[in-house]
């Protein structure tokens, strides 16, 4: 079963928490993770398509996407968007800033309608939100995994706690879609 997680990094930081989402999908038995930064070139939509599921990440600049993530969305109309095909597969979306808010919420909404206008199904964060920069979900977001970074190197920030609850959201995702699979 073959997870693949389309980012974008402008610094480090949202390629790291990528990482955290890949490391939470290996946790599940026979999943793969497939790691695919848009700011390689041109996207693998045959592996796309073949995946049982996509997750999406990318930082928020200036309250919303990153341009080279749009960009990867707006390619995305002939190969999979008019063939539909991405329907039904699982779904969800990561996104980091440099601020606690960052309006990082408007970033992971724009995602999730990405992914509704493709027909896959949304997985959201099941967690209650952390009290302290040691808890999980500690932004309290829902829709998908926040991280906030720091101004330093990627070894450094995001934290643990952001690197965690994003792990979390990659094994959700991979266990979902393995549940889906075996009902198929």
């Amino acid at each position: 079963m073959m997870i693949s997680i389309v980012y974008d990094s402008g610094y480090g930081h949202t390629a790291k928490q990528a990482e955290a989402v890949a490391q939470g999908v290996q946790r599940v038995p026979g999943a793969e993770a497939n790691l695919i930064a848009v700011a390689d070139g041109a996207a693998p939509w045959d592996v796309l398509a073949a995946s049982d599921a996509i997750i999406f990440g990318s930082p928020t600049y200036n309250g919303t996407l990153s341009s080279r993530l749009k960009k990867f969305m707006e390619a995305s109309t002939r190969p999979a968007w008019l063939p539909m095909a991405w329907r039904n597969k699982i779904s969800a979306g990561f996104t980091n800033s440099g601020a606690q808010s960052g309006d990082k919420l408007n970033t992971l909404i724009a995602l999730a309608m990405f992914a509704a206008q493709h027909g896959m199904i949304w997985v959201g964060v099941d967690m209650l939100p952390g009290r302290g920069e040691n808890d999980m979900n500690r932004l309290g977001g829902w829709l998908g995994a926040m991280a906030q970074s720091d101004d330093v190197s990627p070894e450094i920030s995001p934290i643990a706690s952001d690197l965690q609850t994003a792990a979390h959201l990659g094994q959700r995702v991979a266990d979902l879609a393995r549940r889906l699979k075996s009902t198929s």
